[in-house]
């Protein structure tokens, strides 16, 4: 009995092994683009769209975060787990903002095996 436990305990092993190493094949980093206007009346209110993209959506491989900063601030983030995972690949979140003066927009999203492709940026000005 002990052999064959041993015997699955080795198949199982290489069958993870084998499906971790094929979706690494098809994954990356997780990427962040900054949708906002160039630039906004002062007192106006704006909406900041983030387009995350990441090749991996299962229970073991996910984006894990995505923060929002506005002049360095972290002004919201999104946070996910293996049980509570983005609902695609490709997923948008917004957030409104009321601009008084010109303003410099971060993002990053962050891939819970394979890290994050780095933080975007963009300006939105107030004339």
């Amino acid at each position: 009995m002990h052999t064959i436990t041993k015997a699955l305990t080795v198949v199982i092993i290489c069958l993870l092994t084998t499906l971790l190493m094929e979706s690494a094949a098809h994954a990356d980093k997780a990427a962040v683009r900054i949708e906002a206007p160039e630039s906004a009346a002062p007192g106006s209110t704006i909406t900041i769209t983030l387009h995350i993209s990441h090749a991996g959506n299962n229970f073991m491989h996910y984006t894990d975060w995505v923060y929002l900063k506005i002049d360095g601030t972290e002004v919201i983030r999104w946070s996910f787990s293996n049980f509570d995972r983005p609902e695609s690949e490709s997923f948008t979140r917004s957030y409104t903002h009321t601009i008084n003066k010109s303003v410099e927009l971060s993002a990053e999203a962050d891939c819970n095996i394979h890290g994050s492709a780095g933080m975007n940026v963009k300006k939105v000005s107030v004339p």
